[in-house]
């Protein structure tokens, strides 16, 4: 084989291997890129997450607030009837105790 077609050769393979790195280097640029990619996704979903769980928590409270008033209003409508019917049995309970004493 004459020297040029060794040059020609040598020449070809050190293509071939600076083709190689090159593809190499894309290919580790193209998997960290998409590792990033995924980084990102993923911090993303989790920022998500946790904006609707802070959502989720504030209209959970807001309803047990309101479920809570409304509760109170209505004991505190059974307590003023209660204390009504009381009164009423209490104005019938002292005519009876006066009837008695003056009937005797």
């Amino acid at each position: 084989m004459s020297l040029e077609a060794l040059d020609t050769i040598a020449l070809a393979e050190e293509k071939a291997r600076q083709v190689r790195a090159a593809a190499q280097a894309e290919a580790k640029k193209a998997v960290q890129e998409a590792d990033e990619a995924v980084k990102a996704a993923v911090a993303a979903a989790d920022a998500k997450a946790e904006s609707e769980i802070r959502d989720l928590v504030r209209k959970a409270d807001e309803k047990a607030k309101e479920d809570a008033g409304v509760l109170a209003s209505n004991t505190r409508n059974r307590q003023a009837a209660m204390k009504a019917r009381a009164e009423r049995k209490m104005d019938a309970v002292v005519d009876k105790i006066v009837e008695r004493i003056v009937n005797g």
